[in-house]
């Protein structure tokens, strides 16, 4: 039954041999089909062998940093220190010549770098740079200690007179009593006192929406018992199931709310 092909083995006839040549010229692949019986087909396919994968096992190339000792070495991206926000002083002022400018704010002119200052060391001041920008750069002679001293007070001084605007809020119903207006009409007024504003607030549940007149009329009453302390800064306006009106205090209520709390203080 069976037969031998080309040197080949005897196989059952059924039996299907595949051997594979591949070209290392042209990296093509030749299939040869046979059978036992003998090569009764042939097919010859011609195909470009399918590059080859790299394996896993493979490390690609490294790139700077990438090991212990590279990381140690690198060079940071970012040199030097936060940039100061003081002016230059002195020997710290690092350009050829500078346009001076005196004590008492006379023009010196420009001047090397070196005679500034000398005229600083004579007079027994600093030589501050106070335009670093400008070409060239304008240094005035100072007491720089002085200066800092004065720059701080201003601007303790100027914090000291910053008023903090203050929104207090009252809520209020349509249907509220008479006692309860009375209470909360003097929470309003405290608070206009002390010169901070308030938002008053009408709250509407239910059918209550359907009346918005009720709430305000209400913040029409409101404002005008107030009057003497406050003036209306926001119109009173529909938020939703609220109605909102902002009341402020008249100009210098916080000065005097100040100013009476310490003669208080005084006098207990």
């Amino acid at each position: 039954m069976g037969t031998s092909v080309s040197g080949l083995s005897s196989v059952d006839t059924n039996t299907v041999l595949v051997t594979k040549l591949e070209s290392r010229s042209n990296s093509r692949a030749r299939t040869v089909v046979t059978t036992a019986a003998g090569i009764d087909a042939s097919v010859i396919a011609d195909a470009r062998a399918a590059p080859e994968k790299p394996s896993s096992s493979v490390r690609p190339t490294p790139m700077i940093g990438d090991t212990i000792s590279e990381r140690a070495t690198a060079v940071p991206t970012t040199l030097g220190g936060p940039i100061s926000s003081e002016p230059r002083i002195n020997d710290r002022i690092r350009v050829p010549e500078v346009r001076l400018v005196g004590p008492e704010g006379e023009q010196v002119g420009i001047v090397p770098i070196g005679k500034a200052l000398e005229l600083a060391a004579e007079a027994d001041l600093d030589l501050v740079e106070v335009a670093p920008m400008a070409r060239p750069p304008v240094a005035k002679l100072m007491d720089y200690g002085k200066f800092k001293y004065e720059s701080a007070q201003k601007a303790r001084e100027a914090r000291r007179n910053q008023s903090l605007t203050v929104i207090k809020e009252m809520k209020l119903r349509p249907k509220i009593d008479s006692h309860d207006y009375e209470t909360k009409k003097g929470h309003v007024e405290r608070f206009l006192r002390q010169g901070d504003k308030v938002k008053v607030t009408i709250m509407f549940r239910g059918r209550e929406q359907s009346r918005p007149e009720l709430g305000f009329r209400l913040l029409q009453r409101l404002a005008t018992d107030v009057a003497d302390l406050g003036f209306v800064e926001s119109s009173p306006k529909q938020d939703g199931r609220n109605m909102i009106m902002v009341v402020a205090p008249h100009r210098g209520a916080r000065t005097r709310a100040v100013r009476d709390t310490a003669r208080d203080t005084e006098i207990a």
